[in-house]
């Protein structure tokens, strides 16, 4: 076996200790390194890749022409930025130089980020507004009118503000029957928001509590400024409340010239202030004018209306006759038509009179008694003529002529005395035949409803009876009350 050459171990000697790393330690000591080397620093560039995961960061490339870096934008950063980055938006961003230790990524960490050749809040306003835009609350249709005549404007601006005082001048001159309510907030810095913001919940909760004496309408505003003066009424919070408000909202944020999210949102924009308050309530003098002009208007109809009927009722007392006149010509007109009813009444009476008698000569002279009297009286003459001629042989033929005419007579009376009682047999034979009463002697009984009359209505078809409905069976000594069960089955 040989021994190892003394050169070598003198080399192992010399060379230092081995420092063996895991890749979760190296990628610690290079993030010491980056972020101690670094600091703080700033970055222009391109924003790509963006992405935002539920938990509120942002993650997203910074190029230029010729490489890229991944940042990241934690929550409680981003959420106090005034916008939103997009993909292709150039930014100026600051942070500090890291590494992300489970990839071993190089990144920034971004504290701060504003658009690059574009202020930031410019940004946030057009962003703000396309979004408010899209869902409809710039729409006219959703504007509400204004109160013609309100009786209470509430202010929401600054107590000691310019633009306070040049609405309450304007109001005090146009309109000073109007009460007004001031309520107090801040316009300008952070707080102004939260301020506006409450301000309208107080006014939401007084309309719901008390709407009686809740005010008519609403101003909301301030004077010029900057845009950063502005900013609280570009508040999105603060222009859905002003949405939600219960009551008509006029915005007068700023000059003319100048736009916030408030007065796009609000049912009415002024350019001013003062503009606000002229448009909020009438003005007086020109009310008054009016309110003249149609008195006058009133006073002239009323006098030509008050002519027309004075006319009217000359008109209607020259047609109009005594009430006496009348009455003494409805009496007159009574009295004719009772003259002409009795007189109908007397002439129709005595013709029904003369009828009458007319029935009973006729009666008479159609009766047997009648016709015997009278052949009793041709008797009596012919016997008187027969005395005065008195021949024997015709005496006779006569005398037998007379019997067989007597026979004849009592023939045909009795003939037709028999056909007369034979005719009335059979019509009281017919008649006993539908008589109802004279089935029920024959062992009958007949059916019916009640309903009132001697018989009720009859009963024919056992399927128009229902089962329990009572009904009365007509026998020849008295009424039965039935109740029915059912139709009966065949055998």
């Amino acid at each position: 076996m040989s021994s190892a050459h003394p050169l070598d171990d003198a080399t192992r000697s010399a060379e230092p200790p081995r420092r063996v790393l895991t890749p979760s330690q190296l990628n610690a000591e290079a993030q010491v390194v980056l972020e101690e080397s670094f600091g703080l620093i700033w970055l222009e560039g391109e924003v790509s890749n963006l992405a935002r995961p539920g938990s509120g960061h942002w993650y997203f490339s910074l190029k230029d022409a010729r490489a890229q870096v991944r940042c990241a934008m934690f929550k409680n950063r981003n959420m106090r930025l005034r916008f939103a980055p997009e993909n292709g938006l150039k930014v100026l961003l600051r942070g500090r130089v890291s590494l992300y230790l489970g990839r071993g990524e190089f990144q920034v960490i971004v504290e701060h980020i504003e658009p690059a050749g574009e202020g930031a809040l410019r940004l946030a306003f057009e962003q703000l507004r396309a979004r408010l835009e899209a869902e409809g609350l710039f729409e006219p249709e959703r504007k509400r009118p204004l109160p013609t005549l309100p009786k209470h404007v509430a202010i929401i601006t600054s107590p000691t503000g310019a633009a306070i005082r040049d609405i309450l001048t304007v109001l005090a001159r146009r309109w000073p029957a109007a009460t007004v309510t001031l309520l107090p907030s801040a316009v300008q810095g952070d707080a102004a928001p939260v301020e506006l913001r409450a301000a309208l919940d107080r006014l939401a909760r007084w309309c719901r509590e008390q709407p009686a004496a809740a005010p008519d309408v609403l101003i909301i505003g301030r004077g010029g400024g900057s845009l950063e003066d502005l900013w609280a009424f570009n508040d999105e919070a603060l222009a859905r409340a002003i949405v939600a408000c219960p009551l008509p909202v006029v915005s007068a944020v700023g000059h003319e010239v100048d736009v916030t999210i408030s007065d796009l949102v609000a049912d009415l924009r002024a350019p001013t202030p003062s503009a606000a308050a002229e448009l909020v309530v009438p003005d007086r003098a020109e009310w008054l004018l009016n309110l003249r002009t149609l008195a006058r208007r009133l006073s002239i109809a009323s006098r030509r209306r008050q002519q027309a009927v004075a006319e009217r009722l000359r008109h209607i007392a020259r047609r109009l006759r005594h009430p006496g006149h009348l009455l003494r010509e409805r009496a007159q007109r009574v009295d004719e038509l009772d003259m002409r009813i009795r007189r109908e009444w007397t002439r129709g009476f005595a013709g029904r009179q003369e009828g009458l008698r007319a029935l009973r000569r006729r009666l008479q002279h159609a009766s047997p008694a009648s016709r015997l009297r009278r052949g009793s009286e041709t008797l009596a003459r012919l016997q008187r003529r027969l005395k005065q001629a008195r021949p024997q042989l015709r005496i006779d033929r006569e005398q037998e002529r007379l019997e067989s005419l007597t026979r004849r007579l009592e023939r045909a009376a009795t003939a037709t005395l028999a056909r007369k009682r034979e005719q009335q047999q059979r019509l009281a034979g017919t008649l006993n035949a539908f008589n109802p009463l004279a089935v029920v002697e024959r062992g009958y009984a007949i059916v019916s409803r009640p309903d009132g009359s001697r018989f009720g209505s009859v009963v024919r078809d056992p399927d128009e009876v229902s089962a329990g409905e009572t009904l009365h069976a007509h026998l020849a000594l008295g009424v039965l009350e039935v109740t029915a069960r059912g139709r009966k089955a065949e055998d």
